[in-house]
Parts: structure tokens; C-alpha cells; sequence
């Protein structure tokens, strides 16, 4: 019963969210308290709520200080540079700036935590898109399967967790995977092509100068109507709308154009709030506070906390600005912090339950005898819905030891298991239950649901890819 109800609390939440029926806050929290009464523990869904918010806690500190950080980094231009040399080499090239997102991403992805990829990423092409009128699931898609693939590093947190639930060394695991991941990069940036060329035939293509000088226009503005492209359809305005789908939805008025000439402000030489005889202490600072991450010298949440207020201090020194300017991040503080308390509920209940665990119990189960030989290629398969549905320390310490001790049952060893249960990690980073994926939505002005129906079947064919590409050079 229990697998059921989870099974269907899952489905009822992502059906919710993807028709837009409910906001994701309000389903992460009504949907599992309903379920939580329905398989009668209603009693104690308190309990469970504070031991989710208890574990969730420091990461929504975290994301709250760094969304500070970031937006503090972005106000004083320190990305000016980037967004422009950006805008340089893509000459308003759509092909070239989906191109241009998956290489940023998994270039910063080497930092091995999403939310600081996605913040980075965000701040410099956000304006692009904007400007451009592209589709914004276009560059969430593209961030957050990139994100998905580079999320394998050791140090990203899938490949430590392998290694300590099944008592490996994660360099033992990672290495001989290098040759698939590359293969699933490559994918990601084959996606990203092809995508931009569809947004190239879709929008046409602009020199720099004319992109620099177009102006926003307050008629309306739809998203992803298809139609013959070209210059003439650009500055009609056809393109991704205010919210950032490409699925048909639009937005109006001179309020939200405004606001999109606003948030293109990162090339603006003249905004007050700029710091340029301060560059390179901020320049410093962030590689410091990135370097300290990956040598986790103190814990993240302290990391941002510590450069958020020394940030603020230094470049805006009266306390005025300062209040001004954590108010201009307020916004995207509280919906990606209430985001994550709201998960905190959902995952309490699944796992406070007895759901997750019965689930994965099920999934398992189901696994033919005579498919023990093939337990890795079975793991990987696996991957993908489990850690879809499940935190990765869910799966990878609850899932992961009962199929290496099936799959060594069967003459297969623990390392090969560890390896195919990475294969999943591009459709991971989309998970409702991953805090990170809130920050790129938020930041990019993109519903939930909307991200969810156009990324998740390029994050399975790229995950499909990593997995074929382990069978096929023997990794697993």
C-alpha cells in the first residue's frame, strides 16, 4: 500500500505542477500532508516536517547567502565582462549562445555545486536571452543537463556518496568513467546545437550592434509560436515569454518589458551600483570563496555567509546601500529558500513514511533472476527514475548496497554498480527534490513546470548516452 500511495504521491505532484494547477510551494506542501493522512500518520506529519526542515536547513542557508553573494557580484560588475565577451563571440548568434550556455555550465559546474553554477550561468546569459527574445527553457534546459553531467566529479557529491555506501575509493569509481561522461558532454553540446539552430530559424540572427540597440516593445509577447523567422519576426517580438516557456505562453504589458530591459542592465556602464575600482578585490574574493569550496576548508552555508557580508561591506560600506541592496535580492531570496522548506516537507513524508523505502523495495523486486548477470546495465536503467524521485542520499545509500549485493550474487562487483548508478545524474538535476534546480528556474523567470516538460527528455536521451557509452567501452 505504501508503495502505491508513494508512487502516487509523486504523480499526483508532478501532474499538478506541469498543468499549472498548483504552484510547486503549495504542492510540495499540501500533497505529501494529504498523503501523510491518507496512509493514517497524520499524527505525525509534524515530525516528519521538522526532521525534512531540520536536513534541508543548511542547504536553504546556503542558497539564501549566495543568491546574495552572486546578486551583490552581479550589481557591482563583476560579469559585465563576461556577459559582453559573450555577446562578442556569439555576434547575437542564438546557435551560438545554447552553444555558449553548456560550456559555461560545465565549466563552472567544476566547482561541483549546482547552485553556484546555475547562479553564475543565469547572471551571464539571462541577459542574452532576454534581449534576443530565445526561449528561456531553451538555456534552463541546457544549464541544468550540463550541470547533471559535470555533477559526477568526485567532489560533486553522487560519486562520494557511491563510494562511502558501498566502501570504495571515488577515484576508483570515477576515472575509468571519464571516457562516458565525456561522451554524455559531447551530448550536451550536440543538444545545444541543435537547439540553437532552432532558435536561430525560429528568430534570425542580429549583428551585435543591432542587438546592443534594439528596444524592448510593449505589445505583447508570446513564447515558441513556431513561424518563418528572420529579423522581421525578432523585432515583432515573438520569443520566449516573461515567465521563459517555450510552450505557448505569454505575457503582456509595458510592466513586464520594462523589467526585461531592467534585468538587461548588465551592460549598462553607467548603473550606480557599480564598482570598478573594486574588480579585482571581487574578482579575488569569488575565486577564493570557490577555491575554499572545492578544498572544503569550512563548511558551504559558512563560506557564503562569510563573502556575503564581507561583499556587502566592502563595496557598499553605508548602510543604506546595503539594505538596499539585500531588498533587490529579497525577491529571489525568499521563493528559492521558501522552495526548499516547502521540499523539506515532501521529502520528510516520503521518507518519514516508509514510502521511499518501500518503493525502492518494489523497483528492485521487479528485477527478473535472469537479468543478475546484467545488475549494472540494470542499475543504470534504474538511475533514472530512482534519483529522479529519490535524493541521491536516498538512492545511494538506501537503493544502491541492495543492487550491488544482487549484482554480486551474480559475479558482478560493487565498482561496476557504483559506476552505472552515475548514468542518471543528467535527469537528477531536474528533480523537483534538488534545491539547486529552484535557483535556475527562479533566476531565470521560468515556471517549474514548464522546465520540467521541455528538459526531461533531453536528460534521459543524455543519461541513455552515458550509459551506452559505459557498456560500450567496458566500463560497466
Amino acid at each position: 500500500m505504501l508503495t502505491i500511495l508513494g508512487f502516487a504521491m509523486i504523480a499526483t505532484f508532478l501532474v499538478l505542477i506541469m498543468t499549472k494547477k498548483m504552484s510547486p510551494i503549495a504542492a510540495l506542501v499540501l500533497i505529501p500532508a494529504l498523503f501523510c493522512v491518507a496512509v493514517g500518520q497524520g499524527a505525525q506529519l509534524g515530525d516528519y516536517v521538522i526532521e525534512g526542515v531540520g536536513n534541508l536547513a543548511p542547504t536553504a542557508a546556503m542558497l539564501m547567502f549566495a543568491i546574495v553573494y552572486f546578486g551583490v557580484m552581479i550589481d557591482v560588475g563583476l560579469f559585465d565582462p563576461i556577459v559582453r565577451g559573450i555577446l562578442k563571440f556569439c555576434q547575437a548568434d542564438p546557435m551560438r549562445i545554447v552553444v555558449g550556455t553548456a560550456v559555461l555550465a560545465a565549466i563552472v559546474s567544476l566547482d561541483g555545486d549546482g547552485s553556484t553554477t546555475f547562479m553564475i550561468t543565469v547572471s551571464a546569459m539571462y541577459p542574452l536571452y532576454k534581449r534576443l527574445k530565445m526561449s528561456l527553457v531553451v538555456m534552463t534546459g541546457v544549464a541544468a543537463t550540463a550541470n547533471g553531467v559535470m555533477n559526477t566529479l568526485p567532489w560533486g557529491g553522487p560519486t562520494a556518496r557511491a563510494a562511502t555506501a558501498l566502501k570504495l575509493d571515488a577515484s576508483e569509481i570515477f576515472v575509468p568513467m571519464i571516457p562516458a561522461l565525456a561522451m554524455g558532454l559531447l551530448a550536451v553540446f550536440v543538444l545545444a546545437y541543435v537547439l540553437g539552430i532552432r532558435e536561430r530559424k525560429r528568430l534570425g540572427m542580429l549583428t551585435l550592434d543591432e542587438a546592443l540597440a534594439r528596444e524592448p516593445e510593449p505589445e505583447t509577447v508570446s513564447a515558441g509560436t513556431g513561424g518563418t523567422g528572420g529579423k522581421d519576426r525578432l523585432r515583432k517580438g515573438t520569443g520566449a515569454s516573461a515567465s521563459g516557456t517555450g510552450t505557448g505562453a505569454s505575457a503582456s504589458g509595458t510592466d513586464n518589458e520594462d523589467a526585461d530591459d531592467d534585468a538587461f542592465q548588465g551592460l549598462d556602464p553607467n548603473r550606480p551600483t557599480l564598482r570598478p575600482k573594486l574588480y579585482w578585490f571581487n574578482a579575488g574574493l569569488t575565486a577564493a570563496l570557490l577555491t575554499a569550496m572545492i578544498m572544503e576548508l569550512l563548511p558551504i552555508p559558512v563560506l557564503f555567509l562569510l563573502g556575503a557580508a564581507l561583499a556587502l561591506t566592502v563595496n557598499f560600506p553605508h548602510m543604506p546601500d546595503q539594505r538596499a541592496r539585500i531588498a533587490a535580492h529579497a525577491d529571489n531570496v525568499l521563493n528559492v529558500s521558501g522552495m526548499v522548506f516547502a521540499a523539506a516537507v515532501f521529502t520528510g513524508v516520503l521518507t518519514g513514511t516508509g514510502m521511499v523505502e518501500h518503493m525502492a523495495d518494489w523497483v528492485v523486486g521487479t528485477v527478473p533472476d535472469a537479468m543478475g548477470p546484467h545488475m549494472a546495465i540494470v542499475t543504470g536503467l534504474l538511475s533514472l527514475p530512482l534519483t529522479y524521485f529519490m535524493s541521491n542520499d536516498g538512492f545511494y545509500f538506501g537503493v544502491l548496497p541492495v543492487l550491488a549485493e544482487a549484482g554480486a550474487a551474480h559475479g558482478v562487483s560493487p565498482v561496476e554498480i557504483a559506476r552505472a548508478s552515475l548514468a542518471g545524474q543528467a535527469l537528477h538535476m531536474s528533480s523537483p527534490l534538488v534545491p539547486a534546480v529552484y535557483v535556475l528556474v527562479g533566476m531565470a523567470k521560468v515556471e517549474f513546470g514548464d522546465h520540467t516538460r521541455f528538459t526531461v527528455k533531453w536528460a534521459v536521451l543524455t543519461s541513455l548516452v552515458v550509459l551506452a557509452a559505459g557498456i560500450l567501452f567496458g566500463i560497466m
